[in-house]
């Protein structure tokens, strides 16, 4: 047996894991009709077949029609959940996983206008600012109705098959009884002793004994400390762990601490890119040195060494590293085969949840086969015949079409005219909270060495440069330029985002941004221009400043902002820029009206994403095979590109990412993951 702290098995009661990591649960929302079918089976099924000893479904399995799902949850009230979840049980315990599913009651955490449009209902009637309902104070009838709808939900999970079930006790309906600060009842689930306070809580897992019996094993993620003032504290949190594992009615425990009802603070609870990684490893292990109890714990576990370390510390039974098998599901496997080295790493940048939380599903930035595991299989297949590839940009996308074909066993050239790999996302990681993208450059770089791929850096390559190559097949990956053009009149007085963030323009003293593509430069640029003491004002035309950079991953610019001379302005344009005295006159209006205005500022930062650099592709077009043509029927279905416009042209010729127009960095990746792989 391997003496890596990380490959002990572990014994729950009478399961044994095979291994200590796992997948907490988690709602990437791939339900269908809130049911787990082949989508969200198949995501499960691939980590199970890489090794993962335990893998929860659903952060938040609904269990009653008066929790509507805020983020896709799967419907643990539906009776046809069964089927569904046995398939996706059968699949992983054939690859040696356990399976087990997180249930709650949303309480105040969702929506009245969602599902049947029922009111939510919690221990007081506070608002969550985050989903902005305001519930319905909780009554005894709902009470007794919502403890039986729990115990009919772990009946069905266990008919199931699932090795076991987990509740939801972190912003939830559960803790809203904890809590001081959303329990207002009377009586005896009143907020006056912790006693009553868990009063719910005890008679919710007595019943689903009383269903399942007391083999069937049943845990609960709960907060140990809310972190807020009037909360629930550390020593009053211990005091519940002790309860929890007293009662003999759970067989772990799963450690949040923080409070979630902003995407602030939920931030805290699940760390981003440029935060601490393992904020509250210490804390969970304080709880399982209280408690000598099955204790398990996620927030930005990211690297296999920090895993390896609170197993082996004793702070941890079973390490949670979730985000981490979004991006790549085959950690443990590559921990087996000594290739550690070659885990795709974790960015931090938070794609996965941001997406959720804005009711899209759960997508890696640089991991295009999460979610789609289905269409996109993360296993790259040889080709049938090796071709040789030129490749022009050594940016996201670039990499990417590299490391697909070269795994594919074609042969392949990249010229690239920086000195460094990285593109935009190498400017992009010069802000410091934002540095761990450039691991995703890094990782593909390194993939691209071990698998025989040839450089050409500082190569400006012309049609001529590419043609002397002797191509199969050409992939243009020059990525775009700012585009600044975008004023009838003083296009010439502006700078880009860019100028600031690259260091070629040194920053004003009080300077206007106007952002209309909404994304991170803006924000990257604002925070060094106001850390030199400038006044900084954000103008965008849209409703919401910064639509592109979604809560979660907003929370870390707006602490770096909000502290300095920064203020934001929505639903105003730039209409123009003019030179007035030693300073600039810039005139901005509004979709709304005529009403013009004007701010004088020394300073003018447009941020309008980029224009592609596309002069290459259409030198080379012509003489193509393709004239550069996708088939997008063939392209969506996986099928190979065989558009032939000029069957005697030497190349097919492809561009991808933002030399076709701009978009994001999963976009880039995506392309070419899914072209390349057919060619």
């Amino acid at each position: 047996m391997s003496a890596d702290p990380l490959l002990q098995p572990f014994q729950l009661k009478h399961l044994t894991l095979r291994n200590r990591l796992m997948i907490t649960s988690h709602e990437p929302a791939y339900p269908e009709d809130g049911l787990p079918k082949d989508r969200y089976r198949a995501y499960h099924a691939e980590r199970a077949k890489a090794g993962i000893a335990l893998t929860m479904t659903a952060g938040s399995a609904s269990v009653a029609r008066d929790s509507p799902p805020a983020f896709n949850n799967i419907l643990a009230w539906k009776d046809e959940v069964v089927g569904w979840m046995k398939k996706l049980v059968d699949e992983c315990h054939d690859h040696g996983s356990a399976v087990m599913i997180q249930l709650t009651h949303l309480g105040r955490r969702t929506r009245w206008d969602v599902g049947d449009w029922l009111p939510v209902v919690s221990a007081s009637p506070e608002r969550e600012p985050a989903h902005r309902a305001f519930p319905k104070r909780i009554e005894d009838w709902d009470i007794a109705r919502i403890i039986e709808d729990y115990a009919d939900a772990a009946e069905r999970m266990q008919a199931a098959g699932l090795d076991g079930i987990e509740l939801e006790s972190y912003g939830h309906l559960m803790d809203s009884f904890w809590s001081p600060l959303t329990n207002d009842l009377d009586g005896p689930y009143g907020a006056d002793s912790l006693d009553n306070r868990m009063r719910f809580s005890f008679d919710v897992l007595r019943a689903i004994r009383k269903r399942v019996g007391d083999e069937f094993i049943v845990g609960i993620r709960y907060v140990g400390d809310e972190m807020l003032a009037g909360g629930i504290a550390k020593a009053e949190g211990m005091e519940i762990s002790r309860r929890l594992k007293d009662s003999g009615l759970v067989d772990f425990l799963n450690v949040i601490r923080g409070h979630i009802e902003t995407d602030a603070a939920l931030t805290n609870v699940i760390p981003v890119q440029g935060m601490a990684s393992a904020p509250h490893l210490d804390f969970a292990g304080d709880i399982r040195a209280e408690t000598k109890f099955p204790t398990f714990h996620a927030a930005k576990i990211q690297d296999v060494a920090t895993a390896r370390h609170a197993v082996a510390s004793g702070k941890l039974d079973m390490v949670g590293m979730t985000r981490a098998h979004m991006a790549d599901p085959h950690i443990v496997a590559k921990i087996m085969r000594g290739e550690e080295g070659r885990i795709r790493p974790c960015v931090g940048a938070n794609y996965c949840l941001d997406r959720i939380y804005q009711g899209g599903m759960a997508l890696c930035l640089h991991n295009p086969s999460t979610g789609r595991e289905l269409e996109q299989p993360h296993e790259i297949a040889k080709a049938d015949t090796p071709r040789r590839f030129v490749i022009v940009g050594a940016g996201p996308a670039g990499l990417e079409a590299a490391r697909v074909a070269a795994s594919r066993g074609h042969e392949v050239i990249v010229h690239e005219a920086a000195n460094d790999p990285g593109g935009q996302v190498r400017l992009t990681a010069q802000t410091p909270r934002r540095a761990e993208m450039i691991q995703l450059i890094q990782w593909r770089f390194e993939e691209c060495e071990k698998l025989g791929v040839t450089f050409r850096f500082n190569s400006f390559a012309d049609a001529a440069t590419v043609m002397d190559e002797n191509p199969d097949v050409v992939i243009v990956a020059t990525g775009g330029i700012a585009h600044t053009e975008i004023l009838p009149q003083g296009n010439d007085l502006v700078v880009s985002a860019w100028d600031i963030l690259s260091g070629d323009v040194q920053p004003g003293s009080n300077v206007l941004i106007y952002d209309d593509a909404g994304d991170q430069a803006a924000l990257q640029a604002a925070e060094k221009i106001a850390s030199t003491g400038a006044k900084v004002e954000i103008m965008t035309r849209d409703r919401v400043f910064s639509p592109e950079v979604m809560g979660m991953t907003l929370t870390p610019a707006m602490w770096a902002l909000q502290p300095l001379d920064v203020t934001f302005t929505v639903t105003w344009k730039l209409e123009s820029v003019a030179r007035e005295g030693n300073g600039l006159k810039a005139t901005i209006g509004t979709d709304y009206s005529d009403v013009t205005r004007e701010r004088l500022v020394d300073q003018v930062v447009v941020n309008h994403g980029t224009a592609p650099l596309e002069d290459l592709y259409f030198d080379l077009r012509e003489s193509s095979r393709n004239l550069g043509e996708v088939d997008y029927d063939a392209l969506i279905a996986g099928a190979p590109q065989e558009v032939s416009r000029q069957p005697d042209a030497a190349f097919q010729l492809f561009r991808i990412g933002d030399a076709v127009a701009a978009r994001n960095t999963h976009a880039a990746i995506y392309d070419a993951l899914r072209l390349v792989r057919t060619l």
